[in-house]
């Protein structure tokens, strides 16, 4: 009898807690596929301290292939899902496509960005979802901050210090207090203008920062944004972005090269292409996550609108505290669908939350015991430490040595503009030249979040690399004497009939139709036009999932209960 295969879809909070159990209940009994277009696991909640300077990119990515190592992992992005043939087709990271059979699937494809309709929002805001996102956004700023010390007029200077974050959920708010001390102690080293400091500006038309807390909480948050001079705009959003700075819904306007945009998120669109029922865009699941009509097939994370038993009516919110745990229940299921066990519905109880302020501060309720200031910092970060499923020792240690020496500010450029769009399937991956959705021509704008000079200077690609010649013409330079005499040789040969194969004749073994022209990769899609997300569901309570209500056009959202983001389990959206 053949071993059971069971494919994963997406390693965020609940495909990897998934892989981890199934792993684990297996025993290698089952053939246990993961498909993810990374191969790591993003510990999403830290990735505002990587913007920041404070931890290294590589300390909140953990290894698929170290950690789960009884795990298959498949490189590539699911475009297509065929449940009556139980299928998943995808496309890898170099265009190529592949099919993987399955006897249990489970979706936990994750979310995206979330749009708005704004003018201008999607040309020129950057959301702040995957890595990529972050490494532009620490670029930018210290960019933007290095640019303003040497520039000569007034106004340019306090533009380009001018950085505007829209959505005060827990994103946008740990986004704007590590920012703020992040470009304070930059400027310390590059001095601006005579009265000029960094302006930092958070805004969202619910009434309070982190409307989902507590009160008192809330308070704290917004006190400590206040005293390091972050402006707090409370009932204020974008109305419009232009390439000079946004219009608010004041009627204010800001002269700025940067908006981050941390508005929420919506489910990933593999969720709308399998023709499933769903729920404000969320695959509609049983108390058991499994699909109605298709037992085999299970789903969980931001890509599932589970039953909140806990909340007749209602359902899970999208954080990755509901996401981790919502692994674990497929994990069980699954293996008690094999005969291992009963299978169980999915409950849970919220044990508080943290928020990480920066420096020393936070706000934390564990155990429903409110906390702010030192106390709450050093249960955040004990709190991260314990969650994180790997790199401990090395964000300890990146913490100790931000405690004792200068933050690095230096641009690394590996990350531009372009390559970042608000408007992707993908934030988890920068896109790259000459495929398809690299948006070239918007580079040479100057609006928030555009490219430099250096990014289209004439005889470049985006990425500042040399333009390749077009296929099938000749190289701009001639060939020396040399190569001349072997070219003449080849072509003997091949004229003989005993040349080696063309298809073969090419570095690394590569057929000649990949090496012509870079081959297009399907899971980089072309950026959508903004547009209204109403199927999306509010991300009412992590840092990328900010309530909809909280922005312009978008409908009142109800707010659930404290949000979630300190107990045992990660607390940030899943990826």
């Amino acid at each position: 009898m053949s071993r059971p295969r069971i494919v994963i879809v997406g390693a965020g909070f609940a495909g990897y807690r998934t892989a981890k159990e199934l792993s684990r209940k297996a025993r290698g009994k089952a053939d246990i596929t993961l498909l993810n277009p990374t191969d790591y696991f993003l510990y999403l909640p830290l990735l505002p301290q990587v913007a920041a300077g404070i931890l290294e990119p590589r300390r909140v990515t953990v290894s698929l292939s170290e950690t789960l190592p009884r795990v298959r992992l498949v490189l590539g992005e699911a475009d297509g899902i065929d449940m009556d043939a139980r299928t998943v087709h995808y496309t890898d990271p170099e265009g190529d496509e592949g099919t993987l059979s399955y006897d249990r699937l489970v979706l936990a494809v994750g979310s995206v960005n979330k749009l708005l309709p704004i003018p201008g929002a999607a040309e020129y805001a950057h959301g702040f979802r995957g890595l990529p996102e972050a490494l532009y956004l620490r670029d930018h700023v210290t960019r933007q901050v290095e640019l303003a010390a040497a520039a000569d007029d007034r106004s340019g200077c306090e533009a380009r210090c001018t950085f505007v974050v829209v959505g005060a959920g827990y994103t946008g708010t740990e986004v704007a207090a590590h920012g703020q001390l992040y470009t304070d102690a930059q400027v310390r080293k590059h001095p601006l203008r005579a009265g000029i400091r960094p302006r930092w500006i958070l805004l969202d038309v619910a009434e309070r920062v982190l409307p989902e807390l507590d009160e008192h909480l809330s308070t704290t948050a917004d006190r400590t944004l206040r005293e390091r001079g972050v402006e707090v705009r409370m009932g204020t959003s974008v109305k419009e972005a232009t390439p000079d700075g946004v219009l608010l819904t004041d009627g204010e306007f800001v002269e700025t090269r940067t908006l981050v945009w941390c508005v929420g998120v919506r489910p990933d669109p593999l969720v709308e292409s399998t023709g499933q029922p769903v729920e404000r865009g969320r695959l509609v699941v049983d108390p058991y996550l499994q699909l109605p009509g298709r037992p085999e097939v299970f789903a969980c994370g931001d890509a599932a609108a589970v039953p909140d038993l806990n909340n007749p009516g209602g359902f899970t919110p999208m954080t990755a505290q509901h996401a981790w745990r919502h692994g674990k229940t497929v994990a069980h299921n699954i293996a008690a669908s094999f005969g291992d066990g009963e299978r169980q519905a999915y409950r849970h109880k919220d044990l508080g939350f943290v928020v990480d302020l920066g420096g020393t501060k936070a706000a934390a309720n564990p155990l429903g015991v409110p906390l702010s200031g030192l106390a709450a910092g050093a249960v955040t970060r004990g709190y991260h430490l314990a969650a994180m499923p790997g790199n401990r020792v090395r964000v300890a240690a990146d913490w100790l040595l931000d405690a004792a020496l200068p933050r690095q500010a230096v641009q690394l450029g590996l990350v531009r503009s372009w390559s970042v769009p608000l408007e992707s399937s993908s934030p988890e991956l920068a896109r790259v030249p000459g495929r398809p959705g690299a948006r070239e021509e918007a580079d040479a704008r100057s609006g928030p979040g555009a490219a430099t000079a250096e990014d289209t200077r004439p005889g470049r690609t985006p990425s500042g690399e040399p333009v390749p010649d077009p296929p099938g013409e000749p190289a701009a330079t001639e060939p020396s004497a040399g190569e001349a005499v072997i070219a003449e040789a080849k072509a003997r040969e091949a004229a003989d009939g005993k040349g080696p194969d063309p298809a073969r004749n090419q570095p690394g073994g590569e057929s000649a139709k990949k090496q012509s022209a870079p081959e297009p990769a399907a899971q980089q899609p072309a950026p959508e036009p903004a547009k209204n997300q109403p199927g999306g569901e509010p991300a009412k309570n992590q840092p990328d999932a900010e309530p909809a209500k909280n922005q312009p056009g978008g409908e009142p959202g109800k707010t659930p209960g404290p949000v979630k983001r300190s107990d045992a389990d990660p607390a940030e959206g899943d990826s």
